[in-house]
């Protein structure tokens, strides 16, 4: 079953799943389009602080037995969760699929994290010492039995490298949900997006809140820089849904293009936020996420306690305000 699902994941990933499991994914977007709303969060042991705008765990409410799913996750305890599978997305990335009770749901909302943690050695007193990394699942907020993260693999990245080396029934110990901007249909009518590299995991988020939905006619555009365009992550992805979506537009932009890249070139710029992106107004909203020179250059970093910090940058030469911007 697990194999099925990354067969099907391989159309929406930069490098095909063929070598890992063989077999040549099928081809319906139907039938692979719950993947898409699976794959799961991108961070790595340089986690962009942008997971941390919410001090305080979400406390979800208590669950009636009788007319509410079970809810695996628990903001107030470490829970442990299985490894089912694992397959290779990019050069740096790889899928991990965690297991639970399959008649539970994880218990996330839109946009939330989890946090992780693996144990780092002991202190001095002889206590286990961990690494604490959060990560942004983007599965399916209505799957039950399990949930997926898509983790770049850093040489240094402490998390990330002990991701790497987790086989098949190891497990990962979880925290959450850590509600970070609380999503409702409709509550802009135009929704810009900027995101860098792994900084496109929340924002995936949103965007299949956003599409799956019916009702929800809010428009989106998503402008995605990354380093070449074999970084891009779930490219695929992202092009089926804008193809088949009339409200999504997705421009990207990488810094090293290959000779046949037809996509912007460089960082992301004034004019590509002019052009790509809503107009400042109350109806619209822009979201940030990125590496740290990223958010420094469109929007201005966080504030050192993780609140959203004093806006500059190109979104601020624009005119946009705080109020029309939210870092993730």
């Amino acid at each position: 079953m697990a194999t099925t699902f990354f067969r099907r994941l391989a159309k929406a990933t930069p490098i095909a799943f063929n070598e890992a499991f063989g077999g040549q994914p099928k081809s319906d977007f139907n039938k692979f389009r719950f993947p898409f709303g699976a794959i799961a969060a991108v961070a790595g042991g340089v986690s962009y602080y942008c997971y941390f705008s919410s001090p305080n765990l979400v406390h979800l409410d208590q669950i009636n037995e009788e007319t509410d799913p079970k809810v695996a996750l628990n903001p107030d305890k470490w829970i442990e969760f299985k490894l089912q599978d694992t397959a290779r997305v990019s050069h740096n990335s790889h899928l991990f699929r965690f297991s639970f009770d399959p008649s539970a749901k994880l218990g996330l909302d839109v946009a939330s994290c989890i946090l992780t943690r693996a144990p780092l050695g002991q202190d001095a007193e002889g206590n286990t010492k961990y690494v604490v990394r959060p990560y942004t699942p983007i599965s399916d907020t209505e799957a039950k039995g399990h949930f997926d993260l898509l983790i770049k693999v850093y040489p240094e990245g402490k998390m990330s490298q002990h991701f790497a080396s987790l086989k098949p029934g190891d497990v990962v110990e979880v925290k959450g949900p850590i509600e970070k901007l609380r999503y409702s249909p409709n509550m802009k009518k135009h929704i810009g997006m900027i995101a860098g590299g792994t900084g496109i995991t929340p924002m995936l988020q949103v965007i299949e809140a956003i599409l799956k939905n019916p009702d929800d006619n809010t428009q989106v555009s998503l402008l995605y820089g990354n380093i070449s365009p074999d970084d891009i992550l779930l490219k695929q992805k992202l092009d089926i849904l804008a193809a088949s979506h009339p409200n999504l537009k997705v421009f990207y932009t990488v810094d090293n293009p290959t000779k046949n890249w037809k996509g912007g070139v460089g960082y992301i710029s004034k004019d590509m936020a002019l052009k790509g992106l809503p107009s400042p107004s109350d109806d619209a909203l822009i979201l940030v996420c990125g590496p740290p020179g990223m958010m420094k250059h469109v929007s201005g970093e966080k504030a050192k306690d993780y609140s959203q910090g004093e806006l500059s940058g190109i979104l601020k030469d624009l005119g946009y305000t705080e109020q029309m911007v939210y870092k993730f």
